[in-house]
């Protein structure tokens, strides 16, 4: 008989962002190289929004693999960004560039050069990664893809978080969103075990959880949040703030609960200040969690 699931207990995760301080002689190498990939076409913009979260969270350099062939347009709108376009030899690929961490899937389009990304970004190893968007519909619809989540996670735990919508959860678990919303604790659960991945369940009181780690609730946000590219800037930060972890002390799993609170609190913070939360932007939410950031380290 399944044990019952516990009531999650609230997301406290911001103190640990004191760990990510910059000593005087760091440089981009401390901050880390994050490798992310999407942008189909007509998505490249949040493959962008991902990869500007990304920045202005401080990640040392951003990478963005991007599947649409029109990306060299954004560079000059974007010069931080080091925008490629992506070709069929995804393992090559990373294995070049080496990244310390890799997040997929804003904008990545249901295409074969899509899939044999995903394939590859599983596939590398001992990297972390962020798995959100059209990644988690490929692995929804293809066995072989989430078997191999499920083994990398069994030889790599606690080296993957996915960020489900309830929509992107419903596909998963073969259920419907309705299904999924009214019993969101359950919901988490059966992905923590379908996958193996921290999991974080988007929508109001957004959860995490993972194999190691009980429920978490993040009891931060508002409606203001519910347009579209706000999952990609929490993908961005997500991306940003583990990437700087690997040489500060902080796991993918605190890294996770520090993005999804700060994500947060920023929108609240700008509806407090009469921005929203009807027509509050992702890209304003950015730039309130840089301020936020950098006023708790």
């Amino acid at each position: 008989m399944p044990l019952p699931i516990k009531a999650p207990t609230a997301l406290d995760a911001l103190g640990l962002i004191k760990r990510l301080k910059r000593n005087p002689s760091e440089h981009k190498g401390d901050a880390g190289k994050l490798l992310m990939v999407g942008g189909s076409p007509g998505m490249l913009g949040a493959l962008v929004l991902a990869g500007n979260a990304a920045l202005h969270l401080g990640a040392g350099w951003t990478i963005l693999e991007a599947l649409d062939p029109t990306a060299s347009s954004a560079i000059n709108e974007h010069p931080e960004l080091m925008i490629k376009l992506a070709n069929d030899q995804a393992a090559e690929t990373l294995i070049s560039n080496n990244p310390d961490l890799i997040a997929i899937g804003p904008g990545l389009g249901n295409s074969l050069l899509a899939h044999h990304w995903v394939c590859a970004c599983i596939d590398f190893p001992r990297t972390p990664l962020v798995i959100d968007a059209d990644a988690l519909n490929l692995i929804a619809n293809d066995e072989a893809l989430l078997n191999r989540l499920q083994k990398r996670n069994q030889h790599l735990p606690g080296l993957s978080v996915i960020t489900p919508h309830p929509g992107e959860a419903a596909r998963l678990l073969k259920q419907s969103i309705e299904q999924v919303q009214g019993n969101r604790l359950e919901s988490i659960n059966r992905l923590v075990e379908l996958t193996g991945s921290i999991v974080v369940l988007k929508g109001q009181h957004t959860l995490i959880q993972s194999p190691e780690h009980q429920c978490l609730q993040c009891n931060q946000g508002n409606p203001g949040m519910g347009t579209g590219g706000m999952g990609d800037v929490l993908t961005g930060s997500i991306a940003a703030l583990a990437t700087q972890g690997i040489r500060h002390h902080l796991d993918l799993w605190s890294a996770t609960g520090i993005a999804v609170q700060l994500h947060a609190e920023a929108a609240d913070n700008l509806v407090r200040s009469g921005v929203g939360p009807i027509g509050l932007t992702p890209s304003e939410t950015i730039l309130e969690m840089r301020k936020l950031l950098n006023s708790l380290t």
